[in-house]
């Protein structure tokens, strides 16, 4: 199905101040938007495709810079194998369908997540994505796949350790810096705003590094009915937020 491409939506951007720089999506409610309607779990993730492009064209027009979305975790290899044949399938089908429409609007696609499991046939999609789109700066979109935040820190712990048993690196000298160069972005910046769709309020494993100062917005809407105007309200409560990191304000004169 076809998107309105940036600019083209049936409603014009609302023009936002202090928008988000990094905003991260947990696509939820696929499934039980399929159940509600008598069909198979997999038609909810079909349908999510259309909410995907309209979210990205939705970011561009507001001036997103990052968009991270959680497309397959790693504790999603734990649904039946129909399921995961079908997830794995279709983000390879969807890789191939839409990388050339969005080349064309400027996304640079990137993907973050472990190899290992993973069907080549999608790593080959995600790879020529990326190498088609190398040289986008509107958006970069990074498509989290067989991805988890948990198995992010151990991978970057395991190469600081490595370091240490060669004599490259001080166990004194190890810091917050240390291993966030060795996370799987690590010239990302760290999450503005997560959303996550559906109605359930949690993180589900999901960049747990970079969500340390992170603003959560937790959606109702099922993730194939979200759409840009859904983002844009999102975002609109976020940049109502006093984001502190930490610091206090004393509101009371003394």
């Amino acid at each position: 199905m076809k998107v309105a491409p940036p600019g083209a939506g049936k409603n014009l951007a609302p023009t936002i101040d202090g928008v988000p720089r990094h905003v991260a999506i947990i696509m939820d409610g696929n499934g039980r938007w399929a159940n509600a309607r008598g069909l198979a779990r997999t038609e909810g993730h079909r349908a999510g495709e259309v909410a995907l492009m309209d979210t990205i064209a939705g970011a561009l027009e507001i001036g997103v810079q990052h968009l991270t979305v959680y497309a397959f975790s790693t504790e999603n290899w734990k649904r039946s194998p129909k399921e995961v044949s079908f997830l794995m399938g279709y983000s390879r089908d969807v890789l191939r369908r839409r990388r050339d429409e969005l080349n064309e609007w400027g996304v640079a696609i990137h993907w973050w997540g472990r190899r290992p499991r993973l069907w080549k046939s999608v790593i080959t999609e995600l790879e020529v994505a990326q190498e088609l789109t190398k040289a986008n700066s509107k958006l970069h979109f990074n498509m989290a796949v067989n991805y988890g935040g948990r198995a992010e820190i151990a991978d970057a712990m395991r190469q600081v350790a490595s370091e240490v048993e060669a004599g490259r690196l001080k166990p004194a000298g190890i810091t917050e810096d240390t291993v966030g160069r060795r996370l799987y972005a690590p010239s990302s910046p760290d999450v503005d705003l997560l959303i996550r769709t559906g109605g359930e309020q949690r993180i589900s494993n999901f960049l747990l590094w970079q969500c340390a100062y992170a603003e959560f917005a937790f959606n109702p809407v099922p993730w194939p009915e979200y759409c840009r105007e859904e983002l844009w309200n999102d975002v609109l409560a976020f940049t109502g937020r006093e984001r502190r990191f930490g610091s206090a304000v004393d509101r009371v004169e003394s």
